[in-house]
């Protein structure tokens, strides 16, 4: 067994998994922590005090709206089931708005509702971070754009 691998579970095992779930439940949160308040404050601190509402107004504005786009499309087009030709890239739009997910459905040893919001926090923080990047050169319509 390699340094740090996870066994997997014996053949018949099956269903959610009360450690993965509570592991996977934490990292959800300190990665949306990351965003908000994290890079919200610390780009805040970047910036001259006229502005400083602007960028925790962006983070958060980002953070709403990202959360819809992933919702309505983003999950399915990331982790749609599909296999022949261009879907076997993007997926299908089987999972739009969360068509067909229960809170029994799993994902491997895990809720897929919780799959969906982890996965969803690595979605909403990667454009938060180009925030910093044009932090007081950009109105805040473009931002949104």
């Amino acid at each position: 067994m390699i340094f740090g691998a996870v066994p997997l579970m014996a053949q018949g095992e099956g269903g959610i998994d009360s450690g993965d779930t509570a592991w996977i439940l934490v990292a959800t949160a300190l990665v949306l922590f990351m965003n908000i308040p994290g890079l919200a404050l610390f780009y805040a601190g970047l910036v001259r005090k006229k502005n400083v509402l602007a960028v925790l107004a962006q983070c958060f504005v980002l953070t709403a709206v990202m959360t819809v786009v992933w919702l309505v499309c983003g999950y399915s087009i990331a982790f749609g089931s599909g296999t022949d030709g261009v879907n076997a890239f993007i997926g299908k739009m089987d999972l739009v708005m969360l068509r067909g997910v229960t809170p029994d459905t799993a994902e491997g040893t895990i809720p897929k509702l919780l799959h969906f919001a982890f996965q969803m926090t690595f979605f909403i923080i990667t454009p938060a971070l180009m925030v910093g990047a044009f932090v007081d050169r950009i109105k805040f319509s473009a931002v949104l754009w």
